[in-house]
């Protein structure tokens, strides 16, 4: 259905410019740079044909899709975000393009010795024989989610090139920010007017997602009195050993590197410290609202531990909710998930349902009145340099995007 090249020069285009966004910016967009990719992108909606192409003050692309069936057919949408992680470089992003993958290793960048191995990422083994588009070992690629936006792209390109195919109204958008868990903040729901979206931002073919984490974030303060080593004894308190001992008072199986699937964790992000005073960072997560409680619950209750053991209140905790899991906005309206798993079927890619071990724009949308499961965007390794995505991978999610679109018009005669 879609071509190959295409796809590849759309995505190359695209994963070019640097986008990454800023934490510590208060700004939205939170860096300049990503204004660029979001120009560029309005620019070539309107040429494309699409109508409504909007581009507001803080860089939310919005166009439609106008419906070409006279029945009444639910607006739906489809959302990708163009920012790319702030954790690693997106500087000088240098695509390389691998036909006809042999299934062995791949040499991201052979004077650094940095090797893409199916032997340690076995999902790359998969792929033998398809077209995969890698880093060159000193960035990340920028696929989250610059493959969403190219296999949007692409798919609305083709339902204006085939108005045979039917179709209600679409509407579709493209945001800053997603990254750093902004990206949904200045979504205006309303303006957008779809009853029901799909981000395509999940990873590899297949996926279909609509329950995530519950998710938190824990600043722990630890507050120490710093003396003169020579004098210290019975007068210093080292802030750093007893943050060492909240550390090891955690699970220590329960953090991101000894779970998966549906099991939740405590995940120390960031450790800043001196004797007079140390600051811990942590996430929480959990797709149980219950065990997401007790998981809060246990961190203050450590604190109290911690601190009658030390005869004073050497802890402060900060607990911030960031965002809750959407199965509970899915669930009435699973028929949206359903149409999602049809469509995959129907371009014979299997459903791989899934909770996300993560959030999306998806969970903060749906909790703003706009129901969002997510879908594959088909790239793997995320966040570094060694990011791949096979470009057939791609074709199949702008083929679902069609074919949603199809079903959903069809689903309403």
């Amino acid at each position: 259905m879609t071509n190959k090249q295409h796809i590849i020069d759309r995505f190359v285009s695209y994963v070019k410019i640097d986008t990454q966004s800023d934490p510590n910016s208060t700004t939205t967009p939170s860096t300049e740079k990503q204004w660029v990719l979001a120009r560029k992108l309005a620019e070539e909606l309107r040429e494309m044909g699409m109508s409504e192409v909007d581009i507001n003050q803080n860089a939310y692309v919005m166009a439609t899709l106008p419906a070409n069936v006279a029945h009444q057919v639910p607006v739906i949408g489809f959302i990708s975000h163009f920012d790319t992680s702030p954790d690693f470089s997106g500087t000088n992003v240098n695509p390389q393009i691998i036909e006809d993958y042999d299934g062995g290793d791949i040499v991201l960048n052979k004077e650094k010795n940095i090797i893409l191995s199916p032997e340690y990422f076995e999902d790359l083994a998969q792929y033998k024989g398809q077209t995969i588009i890698t880093t060159d070992g000193t960035t990340l690629l920028g696929a989250d989610d610059k493959a969403g936006i190219t296999e949007i792209m692409t798919a609305m390109q083709y339902l204006l090139d085939n108005p045979d195919i039917p179709h209600g109204k679409i509407r579709i958008c493209f945001t800053p920010d997603e990254e750093i868990g902004r990206g949904a903040h200045k979504f205006d729901v309303e303006k957008f007017g779809a009853e029901w979206a799909y981000t395509m931002d999940g990873s590899q073919i297949g996926e279909l997602e609509f329950e995530n984490f519950h998710a938190a974030q824990a600043i722990v303060k630890v507050q120490g009195k710093s003396v003169h080593p020579g004098y210290a004894k019975d007068k210093m308190v080292n802030s750093m050993y007893i943050a060492q001992d909240f550390i090891n008072s955690l699970p220590r199986l329960e953090t991101p590197e000894h779970t998966k699937d549906r099991q939740g964790f405590f995940h120390l992000s960031s450790i800043k410290g001196d004797v007079e005073q140390t600051q811990l960072e942590y996430i929480i997560r959990d797709h149980e609202k219950d065990h997401f409680e007790a998981r809060k619950g246990m961190m203050l209750d450590l604190k109290k531990e911690i601190c009658k053991q030390y005869g004073s209140e050497c802890i402060e905790i900060e607990l911030k909710d960031q965002y809750s899991n959407m199965r509970e906005k899915i669930e009435p309206v699973m028929h949206i998930v359903e149409i999602a798993e049809e469509a995959m079927q129907a371009v014979n890619v299997e459903p791989f349902i899934k909770p996300i071990r993560g959030g999306t724009d998806g969970a903060q949308l749906s909790y703003m009145g706009l129901p969002c499961p997510n879908i594959f965007a088909g790239g793997h390794n995320f966040h570094g340099k060694y990011e791949y995505i096979p470009v057939e991978s791609m074709q199949k999610a702008a083929e679902v995007i069609v074919k949603i679109a199809e079903l959903t018009s069809k689903r309403y005669l």
